[in-house]
């Protein structure tokens, strides 16, 4: 008769030893925590960010967004501990996740969150932690997330080719969150080019950025159409994750942001006549991105409002109604700055206005979620999308 080889579940454990626990069974409460989580942390620090970029001033708004920033470092500790128990303690839930088109775009999230403290230490925390210090931090997180985000720009997109296999029609804003991280790090890093010594490091740097604004655009513009066929095709998302169309502003008002930012810092980077040829790109393009960008915001407003007149209640994505506007708010701000006109200061102010009340209606919504369990539950999979013709 022959003998079956023995297998690793059917050693017996040593005399003595305790049993191991089988995966995810401890901490229960960090099971769920998915990487959309730091959308929390992004939304958090771009208040911060948008407002030290706001073109008129306040008063009590510095004081105000060092607050912020303060929360949102604090914020960014605590979701990088919940992950890393996620990963240690529900290794089979964070697998999963990778292999869920659903889940696995949000790892881009993760840049975002890193690269959006980094610049908000930088622009507001130095007030509290001091210059020298403000700019290693950022140094550090800017370094990290532009790592992480290329990887998920290049993991993601591979994931979907061979493993997820998403169905024709099924096309979401969320898979423009590992392709957006890049367009971050383009914009954040214009903050580091003046620190670089002049030469062919600080070029190198702002070149740099500019192929990073490139790589994000260009995958942008072939997500994008997908995503809009779909909405045509096969009528509104899910109640639950209609704010997710707000995603779609990421993209454009960062790429906003990035060449504003980067005409700033490009004089004494390049030749003056690169110099000058960037300063009238970012208005030659941040203009008329900024008008697509506000007839987005007006149709993904309308979705919304239908969708909340047919019962959607609070989910994670409600934080899409955040970091997206927050950097239009920046994209704005920076075309006040470049074109002189007071439209702009003003919308940056209203777009301004509409992030602060965004952020503290979904913090506040967190905040009792999980006071209450219902976000580090289980997930109850999405209402389908009501019929087209109502």
């Amino acid at each position: 008769m022959a003998v079956l080889p023995q297998t690793r579940a059917s050693v017996p454990p040593p005399a003595g030893a305790l049993p191991r626990p089988a995966d995810g069974t401890r901490l229960p409460s960090l099971r769920h925590i998915g990487p959309n989580w730091y959308a929390s942390v992004m939304g958090t620090a771009i208040v911060a960010g948008a407002g030290a970029a706001l073109p008129v001033q306040v008063p009590g708004l510095r004081a105000a967004i060092t607050v912020v920033w303060a929360a949102s470092a604090l914020l960014l500790a605590a979701v990088l501990a919940a992950r890393t128990g996620h990963w240690i303690h529900h290794r089979d839930q964070a697998r999963a996740h990778l292999l869920d088109p659903a889940v696995a775009p949000f790892y881009g999230c993760l840049s975002m969150a890193l690269l959006a403290v980094g610049g908000a230490t930088l622009t507001v925390g130095q007030d509290v932690v001091g210059a020298r210090a403000a700019l290693a931090v950022d140094v550090v997180l800017f370094v990290a997330g532009t790592a992480v985000g290329l990887a998920a720009a290049v993991v993601v997109p591979y994931l979907m080719v061979v493993r997820h296999r998403p169905a024709p029609g099924t096309a979401s804003p969320v898979w423009l969150l590992p392709l957006v991280a890049p367009m971050v790090s383009a914009s954040q890093g214009a903050l580091l080019v003046p620190h670089v010594p002049a030469g062919q490091g600080r070029e190198a740097l702002l070149m740099a950025c500019y192929a990073l604004f490139g790589l994000s655009l260009l995958a942008t513009l072939v997500v994008l159409p997908l995503v809009f066929a779909r909405l045509v095709h096969h009528g509104p998302l899910p109640l639950a994750l209609t704010p997710a169309l707000f995603l779609v502003l990421g993209p454009l008002g960062q790429s906003t942001t990035a060449v504003n930012q980067l005409a700033d810092v490009a004089p004494g980077a390049v030749a003056a006549p690169y110099a000058s040829a960037f300063s009238a790109f970012a208005v030659l393009y941040g203009v008329p991105v900024t008008g697509f960008a506000l007839l987005w915001l007006a149709l993904a407003g309308a979705l919304v409002v239908r969708a909340a007149r047919q019962g959607m209640g609070f989910a994670m994505t409600w934080w899409a109604f955040t970091f997206p506007v927050g950097t239009c708010v920046t994209g704005a701000s920076g075309l006040a700055r470049h074109t002189g006109l007071d439209a702009f200061a003003w919308l940056a102010v209203a777009l301004y206005v509409f992030l602060v009340a965004a952020v503290a209606v979904a913090g506040t919504r967190t905040v009792g979620g999980l006071v209450s369990g219902a976000l580090t539950a289980a997930p109850v999979p999405p209402a389908p999308a009501t019929a087209r013709t109502r």
